[in-house]
C-alpha cells in the first residue's frame, strides 16, 4: 500500500485555535477519504506559533535551528500540504508567510495544496483567492480549486449539505485527495541514511 505524507500548517495565535480547529477538520477528511482510495496515510501537524522564535532567528541568522529545520525537512518530504492562517489585514498572517519565506521557493514545486483561512467576518473570505492561492501560484504548487474559509457562524452549526462547514471541508478534501492520487511530481527523495563509520567498516570487512 502506497503512502501519502500531508504536512499541516496552522498559524493560529490563540489556544484554543480556531485556525488549528480547521486545520484538523480538513486533515480527518483528507485522510479519511486517502484510506478509503487505498492509500496509507501519515499526517504531521505543525504549530507554527510554536516556531516564532526560530523563525525569526532565522531571518537574523540564516541559519536554521534544530526544530525549525527539522520541520522545514518534513514540508519539503511531503506529498500534500494543508495549509490555514487567521486574517490579518485582508491577508494571511505575518507569522504565516514568515514560515513560507525561509522555505527554499523551489521546495513546494508540484506539491498538492489545500487552502483554509479563518476570520471574524465573512468579508475576509477572499483571502484565500486574492492572498493566499496567488502566493502558491509563485510557488508552483498544485492547489486544491477550492479553499475553505471558516468565520463565527460556522462554527457549531448544525447545517446540513454542500454548503455547509463540514460540506465545505469535504469538497475540499475530495480536490486534495484526487491531487494526491498516483506519481507525485512534488515529491522529494528521501535521503540517504548516513551509517556509523564502524557499520561501513563492518560491512566493507565482511564482503572482502
Amino acid at each position: 500500500m502506497e503512502t501519502r505524507r500531508i504536512t499541516v500548517l496552522s498559524a493560529g495565535l490563540g489556544v484554543p485555535s480556531s485556525s488549528r480547529l480547521l486545520a484538523d477538520q480538513l486533515a480527518a477528511s483528507a485522510e479519511r477519504q486517502l484510506r478509503a482510495a487505498g492509500y496509507d496515510v501519515t499526517v504531521d501537524t505543525v504549530e507554527l506559533r510554536d516556531l516564532a522564535v526560530d523563525i525569526a532567528n532565522n531571518f537574523v541568522t540564516g541559519y536554521a535551528g534544530p526544530r525549525l529545520a527539522e520541520v522545514i525537512a518534513g514540508v519539503e518530504a511531503s506529498d500534500g500540504i494543508i495549509a490555514v492562517s487567521p486574517v490579518f489585514s485582508a491577508s494571511y498572517s505575518g507569522l504565516f508567510k514568515s514560515f513560507i519565506d525561509v522555505l527554499d521557493p523551489k521546495s513546494l514545486d508540484g506539491k498538492a495544496v489545500l487552502l483554509g483561512a479563518t476570520g471574524g467576518s465573512d468579508r475576509h473570505q477572499m483571502v484565500l483567492d486574492f492572498a493566499m492561492r496567488p502566493l502558491f501560484n509563485y510557488l508552483r504548487t498544485r492547489t486544491a480549486v477550492t479553499g475553505v474559509f471558516a468565520g463565527p457562524q460556522d462554527w457549531g452549526s448544525t447545517e446540513d449539505g454542500r454548503f455547509s462547514l463540514a460540506g465545505r471541508i469535504d469538497r475540499a478534501a475530495g480536490e486534495f485527495t484526487r491531487l494526491l492520487e498516483g506519481p507525485q511530481p512534488g515529491r522529494k527523495p528521501a535521503p540517504m541514511e548516513s551509517l556509523p563509520f564502524e557499520q561501513l567498516l563492518a560491512d566493507i570487512s565482511g564482503n572482502g
